[in-house]
């Protein structure tokens, strides 16, 4: 691959790591970039080498505060873009704002489509990013949005785990379809978790299993793991019904306010997850295992680079 009119820079220092996984992946070296705050809380952005007429790819990652990530990410977008880019990619592992993806309450904004005409109006030309909390965010774009996902890398990693006497439980009605999807990939038997809502309460709570998981090693995956709650409730039911040992897989650890402690004390024998989100050293315990998706985004930046097939890099997985 001519990697010449090719350059990967990370948005903010949380970004780094990633993007450094990225680079070692296409062997190229990470973009030189400086970033400071004046004394005014303003900030700024220099790029440190030419970037006229070359393919740019800015990467972004999630790590708190999340809304100074986006305002580091719309200025370095506004930078490359005065420097003469020939086009610029956004790589957002994780989409900010996902779960803000529709008008379910009265006077609510859509904060996932309007971070798309923010990221549109500073300049980007394409969008690169994985496991969407809703595929109709692809929608909220006029550019071109790729969608990677974390399937194949979940599978692959219980795959070496051999575990035996499987079943893959979905935790809720609107999850069975991915589950089924697991499900077919491991050739075993698919639960579900039956949730029904209590008179005028907005909250579903879990009463039954649907299918034979007595005994079984229960397998959960998800898109994303937040505060744990839906989890640990799915987890309680499973186990009441007699599942043996419980597993979790989940593209993006988002882990925030209790669900450490609530993963630490529970009974899942281990939670996996990619590296979408950065994992601080304060929130790494023993049953939280992290797999690299970095190659998988060097792959696909590598296809959109050389304007090949990204759906092939679908099918290949």
């Amino acid at each position: 691959m001519s990697t010449d009119k090719l350059k990967v820079f990370a948005c903010s220092k949380s970004a780094e790591k990633f993007t450094e996984e990225i680079c070692h992946y296409l062997e190229i070296e990470s973009g030189k970039i400086e970033m400071m705050k004046f004394k005014n809380d303003n900030n700024f952005v220099q790029i440190l080498e030419t970037v006229r007429d070359k393919d740019i790819f800015l990467v972004q990652t999630t790590q708190p505060p999340v809304n100074e990530r986006i305002m580091e990410m719309l200025i370095t977008i506004d930078a490359v873009k005065r420097a003469s880019a020939k086009r610029i990619t956004v790589v957002l592992p994780y989409y900010i704002y996902s779960r803000s993806d529709k008008k379910d309450q009265p006077r609510i904004p859509v904060t996932a489509k309007l971070l798309a005409q923010l990221l549109e109006a500073a300049g980007a030309n394409r969008i690169l990013t994985c496991d969407l909390h809703n595929r109709a965010i692809q929608s909220y774009f006029n550019i071109n949005c790729d969608v990677l996902t974390g399937e194949a890398l979940l599978e692959k990693y219980f795959d070496m785990k051999e575990i035996e006497n499987k079943v893959v439980v979905a935790t809720d009605a609107g999850s069975s379809k991915k589950a089924y999807k697991y499900a077919e990939h491991f050739e075993c038997p698919i639960a579900l978790v039956d949730k029904r809502r209590n008179g005028n309460d907005d909250r579903a709570i879990a009463t039954s299993v649907i299918g034979e998981i007595e005994g079984k090693n229960a397998l959960i995956f998800d898109d994303e793991v937040d505060t744990a709650g839906s989890i640990m409730e799915t987890v309680e039911v499973i186990k009441r019904f007699g599942a043996k040992d419980v597993y979790v897989g989940c593209t993006h650890g988002i882990l925030s306010g209790p669900a450490i402690e609530r993963i630490r004390n529970s009974e899942i024998k281990e939670l996996v997850m990619t590296n979408t989100v950065p994992l601080p050293k304060e929130k790494q315990i023993d049953k939280i295992a992290v797999v690299s998706i970095s190659e998988l985004f060097g792959e696909a930046i590598k296809r959109i680079h050389e304007e090949t097939s990204i759906g092939e890099l679908f099918d290949a997985n």
